[in-house]
């Protein structure tokens, strides 16, 4: 199995959203150190709920999640974002 049949695109979308929300708002940055792991637990929630719930839907989910993150990441780096900017 190749790891590109374990990205579910429109999980990774949600979960980009949910990240930089947490990470813009004021009220939410105690949470900012979890947003890999809350990333995490929504895609493995949204996989659920976008497929049956099943093991590989819930890994599919999670591995989504985990790849939003890892996408922020990249665009950080090849823009030069600062971690404190909120661009």
């Amino acid at each position: 199995m190749d790891l590109n049949e374990y990205i579910i695109p429109i999980i990774v979308i949600a979960c980009l959203i949910v990240g930089y929300v947490i990470r813009v708002t004021p009220a939410l940055q105690i949470a900012r150190d979890y947003i890999p792991l809350i990333a995490c637990i929504l895609g493995a929630i949204l996989g659920a709920v976008i497929q049956d719930v099943t093991v590989e839907a819930i890994i599919m989910g999670a591995v989504s999640g985990l790849a939003s993150t890892g996408l922020n990441q990249v665009f950080r780096k090849t823009l030069n974002l600062k971690e404190g900017a909120s661009k």
